[in-house]
């Protein structure tokens, strides 16, 4: 293949620290993104061809005239409050984007993805860590397209010969450590974000959601993986695919749970300065735990999230926001 991979949704967060990864890896990413919720300014290593995952022409062209020899697709809405209130959106822009995407690529020729999965597609699990051999039960219309989307892969792939490599993240966090992009969503809707931007004074809203999970400190217990690890992966999962791998479905976490008021306890001791102890009830359909086994990425993938410790991600996203907010 060429060394040009088109990124869709590549001006997003994990999308932009993955290009990032593969321009230093030696490929061009080409981004192909509408702007509509990622940020021009995030698009930094290769070219921006500005267009709706929906438009099936558009992106045959992108493909063409980059020479793309892969996609990496990012592109998706991903807000689980939103799409519980608006599924159309998600099953219009996740779904049908899709296969917008995939069927522009069997017109350029073109057979290898890598695509951003969640850990969500589980749903309410009753045991962590999770393999990908656990149960698949998606409980809100996000997940659920998201799942779509995998089979709809392993049916491109076995009908077209599609390869792809699903990458389902778990917490994904932290900034580039060179701190020249962050993570910048809006409205933010992220624990870590949502902490440095109340003691930025950015939002006056900041709470805890349920202080009575059956945990040790009764807060939910999630697996944060940095995004800079996240973007190693998607470059070994390209390479995977360029040696002429079948491919497959790889959980992406630490391996380690931490829970919510570790987190804001190692956010306070990096800024030196205290939340407001303000808590909420409980999100519906928030699981009290959710830690991956990598076990497989690891294996396959070379997978090592050497920056997912909870002090390098709160180091790293410290820095950015306040770099981002001028304080």
């Amino acid at each position: 293949m060429t060394d040009a991979v088109l990124v869709v949704g590549g001006a997003g967060y994990i999308g932009s620290h993955t290009c990032k990864a593969l321009k230093e890896a030696g490929f061009l990413p080409v981004v192909y993104d509408n702007l509509s919720t990622g940020h021009a300014d995030f698009v930094r290593w290769g070219p921006l061809v500005e267009g709706d995952i929906r438009d099936r022409a558009a992106l045959t062209a992108a493909l063409a005239e980059s020479g793309a020899g892969a996609v990496l697709h990012f592109a998706a809405c991903a807000e689980v409050g939103e799409s519980v209130i608006d599924p159309e959106k998600y099953y219009d822009n996740n779904v049908a984007g899709t296969l917008s995407l995939l069927g522009a690529m069997r017109a350029a020729g073109v057979g290898r993805i890598v695509f951003s999965g969640t850990c969500s597609v589980y749903g309410n699990v009753e045991r962590v860590p999770i393999a990908e051999t656990a149960p698949i039960a998606p409980i809100n219309p996000y997940a659920r397209t998201k799942r779509m989307i995998e089979q709809a892969l392993a049916d491109f792939g076995a009908a077209y010969g599609t390869r792809s490599v699903t990458l389902r993240y778990f917490n994904a966090a932290g900034a580039d450590p060179a701190g020249e992009i962050g993570e910048r969503h809006e409205p933010e809707s992220h624990l870590i974000p949502r902490a440095m931007l109340a003691l930025l004074g950015k939002i006056d809203d900041f709470a805890v959601f349920g202080s009575d999970f059956p945990t040790p400190d009764g807060t939910a217990i999630r697996d944060y993986v940095h995004v800079t690890d996240l973007a190693a992966a998607h470059v070994a999962a390209l390479r995977l695919l360029v040696g002429g791998h079948a491919g497959g479905i790889f959980n992406l976490g630490s391996g380690t749970g931490s829970s919510v008021r570790a987190v804001l306890a190692a956010i306070e001791a990096e800024a030196g300065r205290e939340l407001p102890a303000i808590t909420g009830p409980r999100r519906a359909g928030d699981p009290a735990a959710l830690v991956a086994d990598p076990a497989l990425a690891r294996k396959i993938l070379g997978f090592d999230p050497v920056h997912s410790g909870i002090e390098t991600i709160v180091r790293t996203a410290w820095a950015w926001h306040r770099k981002e907010t001028g304080a």
